[in-house]
């Protein structure tokens, strides 16, 4: 076979399989994590909103920021699960405590992962580890459905198989379900498999793998009133009391639920129409 044939041959594996992106320079604060190329893509300006303005969720804002500075520090930190009602600031919280670290810690760094892309987060690792760097894996609306076998790639993420979680990485991940799979998935392995425990077992224990789990729960009215006032004060919005309570419990009640979420929607809506840009 001829020199230029086997150059013709080379030259078409190397488009099938292109050599792997270079590693960034690691001077961006958060990056997304894109597979097929592997490549790391700097986030120049992090979508977050300032931490103060996170009301109603004092518990999990205190004990994820403690771990998070512990973990900034180069010190011991748990994986975090972060569950619960949507709309209640979960993925919020995460992003805002990074901003807030990230201020006096300069290597803390986040890496967004989107599920889809969780079969490649090995190669991820292997790009981070032995960074001086330290990584806040950051995957948001975690959930796995029926015939799903991600949640196994994320259990490299969180033991580490035989090399270990690298320790400069630290996962946060948030889900509306406590065990990051529907109920009737875990009731059907109880009532089909032929070892039930063991099957409902092998489903649950991925939640098991996160030191923190941090619950958020729908907010009560008084909550939902503190939050959007607390959105007027930062903006600069001017509004009596009356006037608020009696919109924002409208519009509450057309949106049929009650939370962070629906606070932002309401504030948003009453800045546009005060003429103010937030």
């Amino acid at each position: 076979m001829s020199d230029e044939v086997l150059g013709r041959i080379a030259a078409a594996l190397e488009r099938l399989a292109p050599a792997p992106a270079a590693a960034p320079n690691f001077a961006a604060t958060a990056y997304v994590w894109h597979a097929d190329p592997d490549h790391l893509q700097p986030v120049e300006t992090v979508n977050r909103v300032d931490l103060s303005l996170l009301l109603g969720i004092n518990r999990a804002r205190d004990t994820l920021h403690a771990n998070t500075v512990q973990f900034a520090k180069g010190l011991p930190a748990n994986n975090a699960l972060l569950w619960g009602s949507r709309g209640m600031g979960k993925s919020s919280l995460v992003k805002a405590i990074h901003g807030e670290v990230q201020a006096t810690h300069e290597a803390l760094k986040m890496v967004e992962v989107q599920r889809e892309d969780l079969p490649s987060i090995g190669r991820c690792l292997a790009l981070l580890r032995g960074r001086p760097e330290r990584f806040i894996m950051f995957c948001d609306d975690l959930s796995f459905g029926h015939d799903d076998a991600h949640y196994k790639s994320l259990k490299a993420v969180l033991d580490g198989g035989i090399e270990g979680r690298p320790e400069n990485v630290v996962l946060y991940a948030t889900s509306n379900r406590r065990h990051l799979m529907p109920r009737d998935m875990i009731e059907n392995e109880r009532s089909t498999a032929i070892s039930p425990s063991e099957a409902v077992e092998e489903k649950v224990s991925l939640s098991d793998r996160f030191g923190l789990w941090l619950g958020f729960h729908p907010c009560d009215q008084d909550e939902y009133l503190a939050i959007i006032r607390g959105y007027c004060d930062a903006h600069g919005v001017t509004i009596t009391e009356d006037v608020l309570r009696a919109e924002a419990i409208e519009w509450q009640a057309t949106r049929g639920s009650r939370s962070g979420r629906v606070a932002w929607q309401y504030f948003t809506d009453l800045a546009g129409r005060m003429g103010v840009t937030i």
